[in-house]
């Protein structure tokens, strides 16, 4: 079904904007819009989205910098909205990380069928991760639950994670106990070779921190070990 895939149109140009969203809502998407980085980083935080559709020139932060930026800490599906003149920009797109590109103006076709497919491949990755998946695990007021990508708390309420978070939490309570290097706990995030910059583990463990921790700069459950990397701490002793 269509309407299970939410997808990110970022495009500073309302007119195509507007365009996008009426195309992709026909088809029942769930769609939300941003005209620029900052405005899709929140949505990211707040919905994790399956698709980001990002025009190339964005001002500001532009459509290149967010594909290396969220390749970094997510497998998210990315197209890359081009012009016809961007031809080594899209070489560098898709070297970045970037899964297609449509050339603007768009063939409404042409886009929705791209579209179509990379959801396609999405669903069965998620299928196939789910079927991987370890059952639920319990750590402090929390229920960790893998395959809904999502942390509980006691009381019911549920906060999602984005794909960045989960992996890295996924890492963490299937490693409870053991000391994790951020080189390797950056290979379970982004499976992706080209990724050297371990800051990003350190970016999304304060991320969680401030999730899963009663409080944050002194965590129980996600340990700082100074000059190795990072230590989960669950209910097992």
């Amino acid at each position: 079904m269509t309407d299970t895939f939410h997808i990110v149109i970022v495009e500073d140009d309302l007119v195509t904007r507007k365009r996008l969203g009426a195309l992709l809502r026909q088809q029942r998407y769930t769609v939300s819009e941003a005209e620029d980085a900052d405005q899709m980083e929140r949505i990211i935080e707040r919905d994790n989205p399956d698709l980001l559709l990002v025009d190339i020139n964005l001002d500001g932060k532009d459509g290149l910098q967010i594909t290396r930026e969220q390749r970094a800490q997510s497998d998210i599906a990315i197209i890359l909205l081009t012009s016809r003149s961007d031809q080594v920009d899209r070489i560098i797109g898709l070297e970045m990380g970037a899964d297609d590109y449509v050339t603007k103006p768009f063939d409404a076709r042409e886009l929705l069928a791209r579209v179509k497919a990379l959801l396609y491949r999405v669903g069965l990755h998620r299928k196939t991760q789910a079927q991987q998946l370890e059952p639920c695990t319990m750590f402090g007021n929390w229920t960790f639950d893998p395959k809904r990508r999502r942390i509980v708390q006691e009381d019911g309420t549920a906060v999602v994670l984005t794909r960045g978070e989960f992996e890295l939490l996924n890492a963490f309570t299937q490693h409870s106990g053991q000391v994790l290097s951020r080189s390797r706990l950056l290979q379970s995030v982004t499976h992706r070779q080209f990724v050297s910059d371990t800051r990003i583990v350190d970016v999304l463990v304060g991320r969680l921190r401030r999730k899963i921790e009663q409080d944050p700069p002194h965590p129980e459950h996600i340990i700082t070990v100074h000059g190795e990397g990072y230590l989960f701490i669950g209910d097992d002793p």
